[in-house]
């Protein structure tokens, strides 16, 4: 569908330390950032020619918690084997911590790894196939 655009959001209790590690790891740009927006601060991380955003969000007096298992990924096909080395060392040196997938397939040819919620992020060293 042209013009479609996918946001994913979600819940922080860490939303600085979240916006710069995201930014840091995957090499994301702040499109855009709210405080107070009906209660909510947030982020909108992405770039311009991708059509999808990661949107972090706080509400504060609210605990937001960790993730509710460890299969709720994001995943991210890097299929050239240099850049897929360089964005794993950036991830760890964002403040990401490296773990084992929960699901065996994503350790095959990819990397997982783990925020500071509990949310994970897959770095797939292939090209995304149906």
């Amino acid at each position: 569908m042209p013009g479609l655009t996918l946001r994913v959001a979600r819940p922080t209790d860490h939303l600085a330390a979240i916006t710069a590690m995201y930014t840091h790891g995957l090499g994301l740009s702040v499109l855009a950032q709210f405080l107070d927006h009906d209660g909510f601060d947030g982020t909108i991380l992405g770039t311009r020619e991708d059509p999808y955003h990661i949107e972090f969000t706080t509400h504060p007096g609210h605990h937001a918690g960790r993730a509710p298992t460890d299969e709720h990924l994001l995943v991210f096909y890097v299929p050239d084997g240099a850049e897929w080395e360089a964005r794993c060392a950036s991830m760890l040196a964002a403040g990401f911590r490296g773990v084992s997938s929960a699901n065996p397939y994503w350790d095959i040819r990819g990397r997982t790894f783990e925020d500071p919620d509990g949310y994970r992020v897959v770095l797939q060293n292939s090209v995304w196939e149906d």
